[in-house]
């Protein structure tokens, strides 16, 4: 192990107050503390005298989200308490991720009253030749190119007044999980989904034949309250799990926008109140809707397109 300023120069960013800056579509990234949209919190126009931070810089918070850090592809301004790494020696943008994540990891260090300004130089990472192989070998050229929009028209603006209500049973047929133990896994490939918030519902991949298919919403009812995932792919559910079969033709982007209005109903449950098969059939989404009244998919369908990194969905 060695320690992080033996890897990279550390630099306090430009300490610029976002409300103190133009907007501006197309701008000079403006990063943050934010744990979001790979620190970028919006863009601004260029300031004159000042120029950015080169591209190719990890950015570091040492405050707010503390230790949430980037790789930044682009020029950048930066908010307060951000640092910038700059490394010392040539490295390949797969090893300037694979540090990214190893400086996430040590987030349980620090909280609101421990911030990482005086003991960031000094947190240990691996040097350079004990980067896993796995990780040499990784291919990102998938991931090249994702912050593109799929389309470059931008639907009309997004607004919730006219929207409508509807029954989810109206729009799905509701089916649960069902249970399946650890000590019943068979090992496999095919997706388990369970009750958690991250790796699209996906907690292990078992042996076990699907029970439910591709192109519909997984949603927890339990645990992880409305954590809504689409599903692209043929899986198992758990029994915290209902799942959701569209009684429309859906597509992925109509699917990532009918999950994030279902993850917006988290409010209304916790432990003592869960969102069961019944409770569930009945309650009720807002969407945007036609002349005629019926949800609008195609604008859904169209403002998913028109987000940043929808060129990979």
């Amino acid at each position: 192990m060695i320690k992080l300023s033996d890897l990279f120069d550390v630099h306090y960013g430009v300490n610029l107050e976002l409300n103190r800056l133009t907007p501006m579509a197309n701008g000079i990234n403006f990063v943050s503390r934010t744990a979001k949209n790979n620190g970028i919190s919006a863009t601004v126009a260029p300031i004159d005298g000042l120029n950015p931070i080169p591209s190719g810089a990890l950015t570091v918070a040492g405050g707010g989200s503390v230790l949430e850090t980037f790789l930044q592809p682009e020029p950048f301004y930066s908010g307060r308490d951000l640092y910038y790494l700059v490394p010392k020696f040539e490295m390949s943008t797969i090893q300037k991720l694979y540090y990214c994540a190893c400086i996430r990891a040590n987030k349980y260090r620090y909280n609101y009253g421990r911030q990482a300004n005086r003991t960031l130089r000094d947190i240990m990472l691996p040097e350079i030749q004990d980067i896993p192989a796995w990780v040499k070998a990784t291919d990102i050229s998938l991931y090249e190119g994702a912050a593109r929009p799929c389309i470059t028209t931008t639907p009309a603006q997004l607004t919730t007044l006219d929207w409508k209500p509807f029954e989810l049973q109206q729009l799905f047929k509701i089916k649960k999980g069902k249970r399946l133990t650890k000590a019943d896994m068979l090992p496999g490939t095919t997706p388990y989904i369970g009750s958690t918030d991250s790796q699209n519902g996906i907690t292990a991949f078992v042996g076990q034949a699907a029970i439910h298919r591709g192109k519909t919403i997984s949603v927890a009812y339990n645990g992880s309250v409305a954590e809504a995932f689409y599903q692209t792919t043929n899986f198992w559910a758990t029994d915290d799990v209902n799942v959701l079969y569209p009684l429309f033709k859906i597509s992925p982007e109509i699917g990532l926008f009918l999950c994030a209005l279902i993850r917006f109903e988290k409010f209304r449950f916790n432990y003592g109140r869960k969102w069961h098969l019944e409770r569930m059939k009945a309650s009720v989404i807002r969407l945007p809707v036609t002349k005629a009244g019926k949800p609008d998919w195609k604008f859904m369908e169209g403002y998913i397109k028109t987000l940043p990194y929808s060129s990979s969905i």
